[in-house]
């Protein structure tokens, strides 16, 4: 039985030193039918190890109710068969610019502050989620056979919290569900971080982007034994709409990395391969300096991170660096790079032929209509990703007088009588001209990613507020919601229409011609913002705002032949989009140059 263990300087295997040499890579971000390709590029790239994380809410989108918990086990049995160890990190708290962390949208709607805390109704929910996803991790540890070789209790719990107690508590969930590798916390490598989210007899990992000298000394004043590991070292980062495309400097990366391995210490690339946001799960940070409480700054569908494997799976400079820089930390030749994934043949126009305007398809695959004093939040309706429309009616007659939305997160545009009137947001949140009575007001609110890092994580979502009428709140507002997941049964029901003249808002259907199916890249240009899906699969979030520009399209998505797409587009769309493959110009425009990933942290908040 091979077994592993935490020695006081290393870690051993069967008893030996072995330094881990692992790169973390996202089952959930990344097509299953593209999974032993994208394993065998990091073992190609000199690693020994993949590092995944398990979204809690996309796996269970209503209490009890649970998806496919399945994939990690089908992902570490993928691992295991491409000749990598694994470490899996549950959370239940994740980061990972995922949707609200990887919490759902039903536990933080009726927990708020008592998540990630002892209480007592949000660890009952943690119990059941663990009972459930120990079944993929538990027959999968290494001294059963598997590929696991340790596993994560929380996430930067020092970033957030001091609840001891219930650090303690998930750990104790962990051993009792069959859990036997070791477990480990992983935080800022900063005193107040480490106190807060470290646990006693549990290994402690620091996260960072560079300086590892003096990250470990901090590390190795808080325990004076045990391995050292940089569980996220940070050679790239992530990128927000309307903001500029963000790299790090491969050389850069690869000095960093170096430093890591001369400490001796073990170490795990974040990302290896990020891959995509795909179906909306994008999450947002709270700009604003250290307090991460200003404005909001919603997460790009892209996951490319500019990790050293890019979003559609080819190595980039940085890969060849690391590739030349870990040869010399492990045994014998590396092995080859596995042949390219097939790339789309030739450009393909999309044919668009009908459309159904955003009520027809509310009224078609919408929740029922609720009628309250007040708006309700995503989270009353139960809403995780989508929209919902919010109709409130101004009396009259009276004078037109500013209409202000309060509390809106994150996006609303605004009809008023059924003329399109603006679109407004957190920031902008009230209409540049006033409105007079009587007249109905509907209001499409989006959300744009819950935020993932933070105080504000977990914060709800739509209208939090209330609607002004000069200073006078409208009540009696009427609310019906649009998840997005009510298209993954398809669109039947919707009654689609011929295409109108104008690009108006809606649903567009129509359909694409491939010749040689393979990886490719969905070009929008004219359209404003929304999601595209291609034979059902939800491609992700659309914006002209950039900095991305097009939609990763997986091969095994496509099909030979007819395809066909949708684009829920909720302002404005123009010109047919286009399918174009992968090895053409890549889709991000100039790109700025970006401080050191570490420094990006403290903008932005941590993994």
């Amino acid at each position: 039985m091979t077994e592993f263990a935490v020695g006081d300087t290393d870690f051993l295997l069967d008893g030996r030193p072995v330094r881990l040499l692992s790169g973390a890579l996202h089952y959930f971000r990344v097509h299953e039918g593209q999974w032993g390709h994208r394993l065998a590029m990091l073992r190609a790239m000199g690693l020994n190890c993949v590092e995944t994380y398990v979204p809690w809410n996309l796996h269970e989108p209503r209490p009890g109710s649970f998806r496919d918990v399945q994939a990690l086990g089908r992902f570490l049995d993928a691992a295991q068969r491409a000749g990598l160890r694994a470490i899996v990190r549950p959370g239940p708290y994740i980061c990972a610019e995922w949707e609200n962390g990887g919490l759902p949208h039903w536990v933080t709607g009726g927990s708020g502050t008592l998540v990630r805390t002892r209480d007592e109704g949000f660890l009952g929910h943690v119990e059941r989620w663990f009972a459930h996803l120990l079944r993929e991790i538990v027959p999968r540890q290494i001294d059963r056979g598997g590929p696991v070789l340790m596993v994560q209790v929380e996430n930067e719990y020092g970033s957030y919290g001091s609840d001891q107690v219930y650090l303690g508590r998930l750990a104790d969930l962990l051993r009792e569900g069959g859990v036997s590798v070791p477990l480990f916390t992983s935080d800022g490598p900063e005193d107040h971080m480490l106190t807060g989210g470290s646990l006693p007899g549990v290994l402690a990992t620091a996260n960072f982007g560079s300086h590892a000298r003096v990250a470990f000394e901090t590390l190795r004043r808080h325990r004076p034994a045990g391995p050292l590991m940089c569980m996220e070292f940070w050679c790239g980062w992530f990128d927000h709409w309307g903001a500029e495309h963000v790299v790090r400097e491969p050389g850069d990366a690869a000095d960093a990395l170096r430093e890591i391995l001369e400490c001796g210490a073990s170490v795990n690339l974040y990302m290896a391969h990020g891959g995509t946001n795909f179906a909306g799960w994008a999450g947002a940070n709270r700009g604003g300096g250290a307090l991460h409480d200003g404005a909001l700054e919603p997460d790009v569908t892209s996951y490319d991170y500019d990790a050293p494997i890019d979003e559609y799976g080819r190595p980039t400079e940085k890969f060849w660096r690391f590739r030349s820089l870990l040869a010399a930390y492990t045994d014998g030749p590396l092995p080859e790079l596995p042949s390219a994934p097939a790339s789309l043949g030739s450009p393909a126009t999309v044919d668009l032929t009908d459309w159904s305007p955003l009520s027809a398809v509310l009224d078609a695959l919408g929740g029922p209509e609720t009628e309250r004093p007040v708006p309700p939040t995503f989270e009353e309706l139960d809403v995780d990703r989508g929209l919902v429309r919010y109709t409130v009616d101004i009396p009259g007659p009276r004078r037109p007088y500013p209409l202000t939305v309060r509390g809106l997160r994150d996006l609303a545009t605004v009809y008023v009588d059924g003329e399109p009137a603006g679109v407004l947001t957190e920031d902008e949140p009230q209409l540049k001209e006033p409105v007079a009575g009587p007249a109905r007001v509907d209001l499409w609110v989006e959300s744009l990613g819950r935020v993932n890092y933070g105080p504000r994580t977990g914060e709800p979502k739509g209208i939090t507020g209330g609607v002004l009428h000069e200073r006078q709140y409208l009540h009696g507002v009427r609310a019906r919601a649009l998840r997005l997941d009510a298209f993954d049964t398809g669109v039947k029901p919707v009654p689609f229409r011929p295409l109108p003249a104008s690009g108006a808002p809606g649903l567009y259907r129509g359909t694409v011609t491939v010749r040689g199916a393979g990886d490719a890249r969905l070009e929008l240009p004219g359209w404003t913002r929304g999601f595209a899906w291609i034979n059902g699969f939800n491609l992700g979030r659309y914006w002209s705002i950039g900095p991305q520009r097009s939609l990763y399209v997986p091969g095994p998505a496509l099909r030979e032949g007819t395809n066909e797409i949708w684009l829920l587009e909720f302002e404005e769309a123009s010109d047919p989009p286009t399918l174009r493959a992968t090895a053409e110009a890549d889709e991000a425009g100039e790109a700025g140059e970006a401080d050191e990933a570490d420094e990006a942290d403290e903008a932005d908040g941590g993994d």
